[in-house]
């Protein structure tokens, strides 16, 4: 109980003494065409999906389940059916395994791919920062990249999470 209550003490100071990395692409820029593992285990070439649809979001999150990240996929989720209208594919990335990521699919009902990046090609295809907390391990950071023609159209570097859809729908025109 004390190492818990010390764990929970201590957490906030290891998210601030965490060090982050990488830089982000910008706008403009060509999305990276990288293969990822989903949540079924398959892999998955981002650059087939780039040309399936006229958009696709790739978007960044912490952790599977945690609150911010339930969030931001639910939005996504309960855009879903305008978002596909609107020809936006929509892919979800974090440092997650595969078992992680099917579990926190199939338990939110979210109907878009998630990538279990557990060697962080995709994340680091995108420039996407990182933070390595000690003793908890290392973490995406929120962040959304919608993709048009092979190119960076739009990047939210902070990850609007209850407002993601929103933000991408008022980009693609609503």
């Amino acid at each position: 109980m004390k190492s818990t209550r010390l764990i929970l003490l201590l957490l906030p100071a290891m998210f601030f003494l965490a060090k982050a990395s990488a830089e982000p692409l910008k706008v403009g820029d060509p999305a990276p065409v990288v293969t990822g593992v989903t949540d079924t285990g398959d892999k998955l070439n981002l650059g087939d999906v780039y040309q399936k649809q006229p958009y696709t979001l790739v978007y960044f999150y912490p952790k599977a389940d945690t609150p911010g990240c339930t969030k931001q996929g639910c939005s996504l989720r309960d855009s879903y059916e305008t978002l596909t209208k609107k020809g936006v594919a929509v892919i979800g990335v974090s440092h997650d395994d595969v078992a992680a990521q099917k579990a926190f699919k199939e338990k939110y009902n979210l109907p878009f791919t998630l990538i279990a990046d557990t060697d962080k090609s995709v994340i680091n295809a995108f420039g996407v920062p990182t933070r390595s907390v000690p003793l908890v391990g290392e973490f995406a950071s929120r962040s959304a990249y919608l993709i048009k023609d092979g190119k960076i159209v739009y990047a939210d570097y902070k990850g609007t999470t209850d407002k993601q859809a929103e933000a991408i729908l008022a980009v693609v025109g609503e």
